[in-house]
């Protein structure tokens, strides 16, 4: 009963999250900023005492042949006492198109964990992309490159068969994304990663996401979204995949 209620703390910490992920403000090819911004908290009492509070954001800048992102999230939660959620995540990423099909990229992305006893991944990546579809109701892209890993631990960890307090690590980027118009007011997108593990052959992780967004008003959304992160070699006690279902609204900032 404790973890069912651990869980349904957490799913309640990440509804408060507004789904950043999983509705990124539309790319509009102009030159300005445009955003999405959320923030909450939740408090309950009696036979359960629960407190969450979350603040997360996403700025996006495009023009006709570059793009430039910035996102961030932010969770804590506890229910009777005990902590059942406590990371952030900061990252960006430019794309520039090299040609209408071509494209480059590059991103850096930092994530802390305490539950998950990561204390700072840092991870650093590039390489080249397609736009295999491109159209406005349409958009699909195929990308790979390379990247470097370093995960720093709170308590030292057996991963890839050693007691370490940091493992760093090159890895090799795998991945698709498309975006889908379905109505007027209705979209869905989803993107999966692949890191392959180049140091230890045969691991590896990846981070997969999807949502789906009504919008409401010219401002308002409601987003319905999926996660899941899947780690071969996480360490030992700690589960290989994290799965999630969220809901929420996010706003829109221009």
């Amino acid at each position: 009963m404790k973890s069912m209620i651990r869980i349904a703390a957490s799913s309640a910490v990440w509804l408060l999250a507004t789904g950043t992920l999983h509705a990124q403000t539309p790319p509009t090819a102009d030159g300005n900023w445009r955003g999405t911004l959320g923030a909450g908290a939740t408090l309950t009492s009696g036979n359960t005492r629960s407190s969450a509070v979350s603040i997360n954001g996403e700025a996006v800048r495009q023009t006709a042949d570059d793009k430039l992102r910035f996102y961030g999230t932010s969770l804590y939660g506890k229910v009777n006492g005990d902590t059942t959620a406590n990371l952030w995540r900061l990252g960006g990423r430019y794309d520039h198109d090299i040609n209408p099909r071509l494209f480059a990229f590059g991103g850096l992305d930092f994530e802390r964990d305490k539950i998950g006893n990561l204390k700072l991944r840092s991870s650093l990546g590039g390489g080249l992309g397609l736009h295999v579809i491109r159209e406005p109701q349409t958009t699909f892209d195929i990308f790979g490159g390379l990247g470097y890993v370093t995960d720093k631990y709170y308590a030292p960890i057996s991963v890839a068969g050693d007691l370490r307090s940091r493992y760093s690590r090159p890895e090799l980027l795998l991945g698709e994304e498309s975006t889908h118009k379905l109505s007027a007011n209705t979209s869905f997108r989803q993107r999966l990663v692949v890191y392959p593990n180049l140091d230890d052959r045969g691991e590896y992780r990846s981070v997969f996401d999807a949502g789906l967004a009504v919008a409401m008003s010219s401002k308002l959304s409601l987003t319905v979204g999926l996660q899941n992160r899947y780690n071969t070699d996480p360490g030992i006690g700690v589960k290989k995949s994290d799965t999630l279902f969220i809901t929420g609204i996010a706003m829109k900032i221009d």
